[in-house]
């Protein structure tokens, strides 16, 4: 397939209309013009692109790419370590931040909530979602079962929380600044990627269960859901290269 001709399906697929996103979507740095294999994974650290190098990829797909809006303008240090090895082996780098975040079908809120039966009822903003659970559970036992579904412990914070929880807000990734607004939808839970040291003063006064399940844990479903959706439609050779980090 053709690198541009990818980058048109997948634009095509989630609807990429978003315009206040801090990062460009879709492809970020031209590469070989027709594909052979694909790389997918969260970020495109230095270990993914030795992966596609490993596995004789063209083409990596991520949902972190490169130029920020907060990013430096001078190519130095790891910067350039990465661009030399993209640029210099022509690999197409593709990434698609929010839309992938936001996408009803294989969006990262959606997967979250695939793996932890949650019936979503709504958003309160297009990248926070709630709704609720089949029967009430109480917070330790939710604790237990994020562990047991997602291989990792989430950070826990209850106090002046409720026995049980029914109904639930999250955002994956750097959602924590949004509890509050989730908190006015009555929710009795708030998931999110990471968690900074005033979220939980505001967790408790808001009496509300905090789960923090790290950026990159909470973030990985969305690509490989559309690394799958690639390979199912259009039979393209896509491997996802799950590379431990723990925030």
């Amino acid at each position: 397939m053709e690198n541009f001709i990818l980058e048109k399906i997948i634009n095509e697929k989630l609807f990429n209309k978003y315009k206040e996103d801090i990062v460009p979507n879709g492809l970020q740095i031209e590469g070989d013009k027709i594909i052979n294999r694909i790389i997918t994974g969260v970020s495109a650290c230095q270990d993914l692109l030795n992966a596609a190098l490993n596995y004789k990829a063209n083409a990596i797909i991520v949902h972190h790419g490169y130029f920020w809006n907060k990013d430096s303008k001078y190519i130095h240090n790891v910067q350039r370590n990465r661009l030399k090895t993209i640029l210099s082996n022509n690999i197409n780098l593709y990434s698609w931040h929010l839309p992938l975040d936001i996408h009803s079908e294989l969006g990262n809120n959606v997967q979250i909530a695939k793996k932890l039966n949650i019936f979503i009822k709504g958003e309160i903003l297009p990248y926070v979602l709630w709704g609720s659970l089949d029967t009430k559970i109480s917070g330790f036992e939710f604790s237990n079962k994020i562990e047991r579904i997602f291989k990792k412990k989430p950070i826990h914070f209850y106090e002046n929380a409720p026995d049980y929880i029914s109904r639930i807000a999250w955002c994956t990734g750097k959602g924590q600044n949004f509890i509050k607004k989730a908190h006015r939808f009555g929710i009795d839970a708030f998931l999110t990627g990471e968690v900074s040291e005033e979220t939980i003063y505001i967790a408790k006064e808001l009496g509300v269960h905090f789960f923090a399940l790290g950026h990159y844990c909470s973030e990985k479903y969305g690509i490989k859901a559309l690394g799958k959706w690639l390979h199912k439609t259009h039979n393209l050779d896509v491997i996802f290269i799950d590379i431990y980090n723990p925030i």
